[in-house]
């Protein structure tokens, strides 16, 4: 077994530090340099991207489980938005040609409310909002403005942020929301191929089938047909050639399960009283539910704390608040809970956890290799020409970009092999998760006796296939490729 490569975190810090001695007489570069170096240290940088009304806000306020996004069409929605982990609350306004300044905080109807002070959205470079939040320690959330917007600054804001012309993204990964797959979300999503560092990888984008709840307009089982969709976009070659995968979120229900009142749950525990034929009545559209009359000799919440629900709940989360109510659930709590279970938001964070957390040094590394390619290439200069081979040769010996560039061409179909070898593969290089229990098919507590086993049958399996005089050169190249990362799960148990 080969002795294990340094971490590849390690080594691109290295080269950070090489590149800023060698420009150390270019203040611009080691900024820049500087600046990426810091970023190692800080949590992972997560955008929320996606067209308008695709739920990008509210998504935030669920993960976060703090209204802390504004979620109205104001003019901050407008703006790129930082949400960091802080011990006290504070939002700052970063104008684009006058020094920073801190807002005030207020909040209306239980949301946080920003004002600019009269600065004009189109003159601010982007808002800060540090809040005291366990979610946001381990990722920093940035919300951006909708793709395709009819304003065509809004949407400027989004592409130059997330995808810049000059310069790598200021994102480590992202969460992209969509609807239903649109060409324009096919065409953002191809955009983060066209950078030239560890390009052709969906290594860093995740797809969120957002408002889940409203594709089977608000019946009780849209969920479900929700997550067919999903299943159905993941199996899709193009879309698995774009992003890790698809999970179906009702980011609304999500947020208000989070975030759920008091006053709200009297509000719904009134509904389920009254006689079912009404409010299956009333529940038949937004408008009916807000504006019909009660029936006579009956009470309930009046038709303004009832938009109010319809607000925060949706025709989704109303019906089945109301129908778990009737069943018996008279807790809050329990009906909180079962909110948040039902919307998706676990699974999104499960995969959250597999596919960014877990690749941090990676995804981190990815970033840093983008900031140094991105000064060799402006700033050419003899002395640095063994920077330039050294970043050729950390994308070309680095096993966990090889990986990277393997999961991109299985998922693309350019290799054929049975599905079942196939779907093993893309796990073993990390297509399911980094850990060593993901790659195996394992439960997360597998105990190592049962991992080390796991991975030494792996080895053989794949060892043969490498060697078989059956497998093509393709085949047995890829087989070799993953006969390393099962050795590299062993080398990690080992240590």
């Amino acid at each position: 077994m080969t002795a294990p490569a340094p971490h590849l975190g390690s080594v691109v810090r290295v080269l950070l530090r090489r590149t800023i001695d060698a420009y150390h007489d270019s203040p611009q570069a080691v900024g820049w340099l500087q600046y990426n170096l810091n970023r190692f240290d800080e949590p992972l940088r997560v955008a929320i991207a996606g067209k308008v009304k695709a739920g990008k806000s509210t998504l935030l306020n669920a993960l976060v489980g703090e209204e802390i996004a504004p979620t109205d069409a104001g003019e901050c929605t407008r703006i790129v938005t930082w949400y960091l982990d802080a011990q006290i609350p504070k939002v700052t306004m970063f104008p684009r040609d006058t020094p920073p300044r801190q807002l005030t905080i207020s909040r209306a109807s239980g949301a946080l409310k920003f004002d600019l002070q009269g600065t004009r959205v189109e003159d601010v470079d982007k808002l800060e909002v540090q809040w005291p939040s366990q979610s946001l320690r381990t990722h920093t959330l940035i919300d951006t403005p909708g793709i395709a917007s009819l304003s065509s600054d809004t949407s400027a804001r989004a592409g130059a942020f997330l995808t810049p012309d000059d310069s790598p993204s200021q994102a480590d990964a992202v969460i992209y929301l969509m609807r239903h797959l649109h060409a324009t979300d096919v065409r953002f999503l191809e955009s983060f191929f066209d950078q030239g560092v560890a390009k052709a990888t969906p290594i860093n984008t995740i797809g969120v089938l957002s408002r889940a709840d409203e594709i089977g307009v608000g019946r009780l089982d849209a969920l479900s047909s929700a997550r067919r969709i999903a299943r159905r976009y993941r199996a899709d070659e193009k879309i698995r050639g774009l992003c890790q995968t698809v999970v179906a979120v009702a980011g609304l229900l999500a947020q208000t399960g989070r975030t759920m009142r008091q006053d709200e749950f009297a509000a719904l525990t009134a509904l389920a009283e009254l006689p079912r034929s009404d409010l299956d009545g009333m529940l038949l559209s937004v408008d009916r539910f807000s504006r019909t009359d009660l029936p006579d000799g009956t009470t309930g919440p009046d038709a303004d704390a009832r938009a109010r629900l319809m607000e925060r709940f949706g025709l989704f989360g109303v019906r089945l608040s109301t129908t778990l109510i009737r069943q018996g659930v008279t807790d809050p709590n329990a009906i909180a809970s079962e909110l948040v279970k039902r919307s998706g938001l676990d699974e999104l964070r499960s995969v959250l956890t597999t596919q960014f957390s877990e690749r941090r040094d990676l995804l981190k590394a990815r970033s840093a290799l983008l900031a140094v390619d991105l000064v060799l290439t402006r700033e050419p200069r003899p002395a640095a020409a063994p920077l330039v081979a050294e970043v050729e040769r950390i994308l070309a010996g680095a096993h966990e970009f090889a990986e990277l560039r393997l999961l991109s061409t299985l998922r693309s179909g350019a290799i054929k092999m049975p599905t079942e070898a196939l779907q093993e593969a893309e796990r073993l290089l990390g297509g399911d998760g980094g850990s060593a229990a993901a790659r195996l098919g394992l439960e997360p507590d597998a105990g190592p006796d049962e991992l080390w086993s796991a991975a030494l049958d792996a080895v053989a399996r794949w060892q043969r296939r490498a060697e078989s005089p059956m497998s093509g050169r393709a085949v047995s190249d890829m087989a070799r490729l993953v006969v390393r990362s099962c050795e590299g799960i062993l080398a990690g148990l080992r240590r």
